[in-house]
């Protein structure tokens, strides 16, 4: 027999694994006696009140034993002469593509512009410290794509598009802890991530599939409306049949080129803004109500905000709870900010975009002349604003979070976890009005809601501009493009995606879809 049960444990009950045996007896009364084993379903902590409680869903089992191995397998198949699927990216929209292939007895030919996840730290290196950026290996685009070093977070809301449980478990088959199966808002981190990235790739590897790096693809050649091959920057041409475009919402050269190429493309709504650093303290005391330092049983705390201004959306996203920020761009000329967290979350800063929310009808009327790409070329400027404004290098153009809101020039600024380093600059007056505004009045609104967020021990550095693709590469019910046969846009960069575990699932379903009738 299995029972599923709630229980309930206060922070101040110590020994947590002695209460939650203690507590599933007394629920189960004169069952109690014939438990095997317990496991854990899920848990999260309840902060909400001064009494934080930490809530668990558990499976009893009486009189019978625990399952040994996962009810999830994985059926890898030798698909070293199979019939070929091509994978334009190696992020996790790619790599979840080729996995799946190969499951299904096909062979994922992938190509990925970066380098391996080890490679790239050398290029890291050089954006944070000599303030170059490789087009082709940076914090978006290399093994991994962007993911692989900018957190690993897994918390996703697309629970119709797939089976997230399948996602999370393959991810723990390449290595990942097995507590993302059951924390509420699952995370992986920075520094563990890179080896269940290498994990995936050897699995794929090993079982016939082939995964090519630094191969950049420059053309693809249509012919009577079918893709029939793909043009790398070598110089070398490679027969395709069905491609999948897995190239992440960076990839601008993949719009263009396909934009000059007079194949479909829409302009999609999207959001910018700037990354806000706080003390991680500041946070904690407010989300656990308390003063010092936090209990050693609570994790770095999280927030999550939002606020209707002028009828746009003004909200956090990505949160990295003890995290830091770091220097996003894809090319030279550009400063882009994101953010991450590693495993233990234990920086003393915690960071979150807040951004403000585009309307590509509605807010792009100065961009008209670019079409489709008008929401490519609104980002372009406002990256190439932050690196003038930032003294022309990867140094970051910054303000005190009480400055910006109220108008002033920031005199100096607070110590910050982002290594290229910080500017101060006036962005209440760089910034658009359409979001420069928008952000001041959340801002005010986000200190009402969260006593103690407006203070000016905050940072705000701009800018935040990578969030989602600002262009959608349309496809037909069956994920195949509806003007170009074998074509198949996948992830964040078709404009399906918005994290790790939908650009995933994505790739799955457009592996799927790629096989039929091959």
């Amino acid at each position: 027999m299995i029972k599923e049960i709630q229980i309930r444990i206060t922070l101040e009950e110590e020994r947590i694994e002695d209460i939650l045996l203690q507590k599933t007896k007394q629920k189960l009364g004169a069952l109690a006696d014939g438990i095997t084993g317990i496991k854990v379903l899920r848990k999260s902590i309840d902060a909400r009140k001064p009494l934080i409680i930490f809530n668990y869903k558990v499976a009893v089992y009486i009189n019978e034993a625990l399952p040994e191995a996962s009810e999830y397998k994985f059926d890898y198949k030798d698909v070293s002469n199979a019939k070929e699927i091509h994978i334009v990216g190696f992020g996790p929209a790619g790599m979840y593509a080729a996995l799946r292939c190969v499951e299904l007895g096909y062979k994922p030919v992938v190509l990925e512009r970066g380098k391996k996840v080890q490679e790239r730290r050398r290029d890291l290196r050089a954006i944070n410290q000599e303030h170059f950026v490789n087009e082709d290996s940076n914090y978006c685009f290399g093994e991994g794509g962007a993911g692989t070093y900018s957190d690993g977070k897994l918390y996703t809301r697309s629970l119709k598009r797939g089976d997230v449980r399948r996602i999370f478990e393959n991810l723990v088959y390449h290595g990942a802890t097995d507590q993302i199966l059951v924390d509420a808002h699952p995370h992986i981190g920075t520094n563990k991530l890179p080896n269940v990235v290498k994990n995936i790739r050897e699995t794929i590897i090993k079982y016939g599939g082939e995964v090519h790096f630094e191969t950049r693809v420059t053309d693809l050649i249509i012919k009577e409306d079918k893709i029939r091959a793909i043009q790398l920057l070598d110089g070398r041409e490679m027969s395709v049949n069905r491609v999948i475009l897995a190239t992440g919402h960076s990839a601008r050269d993949i719009y263009e080129l396909l934009h000059k190429k007079e194949v479909a493309l829409k302009a999609k709504s999207f959001a910018m803004g700037v990354r806000v650093e706080h003390p991680q303290e500041i946070i904690d005391n407010i989300q656990y109500h308390c003063t010092g330092e936090r209990n050693e049983l609570l994790p770095a705390a999280a927030y999550s905000l939002v606020h209707q201004v002028r009828d746009r959306g003004v909200y956090s996203f990505c949160m990295c709870p003890g995290g830091f920020i770091v220097p996003a761009a894809t090319a030279n000329g550009e400063v882009v900010v994101n953010g991450m967290s590693p495993s233990r979350r234990n920086n003393k800063f915690a960071n979150s975009g807040i951004v403000v929310e585009i309307n590509a009808e509605k807010d792009l009327f100065k961009y008209e002349q670019h079409g489709v790409l008008k929401g490519l070329e609104f980002q372009k400027d406002l990256e190439r604003l932050s690196f003038t404004a930032g003294g022309r290098s990867q140094v970051a153009p910054a303000q005190r979070l009480t400055d910006f809101v109220e108008g002033r020039l920031s005199t100096d600024l607070n110590p910050t976890s982002y290594q290229p380093g910080l500017k101060s600059s006036p962005l209440h007056s760089l910034l658009p009005k359409a979001i420069g505004g928008r952000l001041r009045k959340g801002f005010a609104a986000f200190g009402q809601k969260m006593n103690g967020y407006y203070t000016d021990q905050a940072n705000i550095v701009g800018v935040e501009s990578r969030t989602s693709s600002p262009v959608n590469i349309p496809r037909k019910e069956n994920l195949e493009h509806p003007e170009v046969t074998g074509l198949f846009p996948c992830g964040e960069g078709g404009g399906y995606a918005g994290g790790i575990v939908s650009a995933a699932m994505d790739g799955e379903r457009c592996a799927e879809a790629a096989i039929i009738g091959l």
